[in-house]
């Protein structure tokens, strides 16, 4: 099975680019959320980090 697969993807020309492509898609996307995280302050992971504790009146009040 493996062979024949691998027969038809060396038979497709310029398929090499493609885990290129996906690895600098990847390393892009790892990077701006590294970025993002690091821009954060921590005042906002505090306040992010206490939501699923807060007691939601709005939500249980639904009558």
């Amino acid at each position: 099975m493996l062979k024949f697969i691998k027969h038809h993807m060396e038979t497709i020309t310029g398929i090499e680019i493609f885990p290129v492509i996906s690895f600098i898609i990847f390393f892009i996307f790892f990077l701006v959320v590294t970025a993002y995280v690091i821009k954060q302050s921590k005042a906002h992971f505090d306040e992010v980090s206490l939501l699923p504790l807060e007691d939601n009146q709005a939500s249980t009040n639904k009558n």
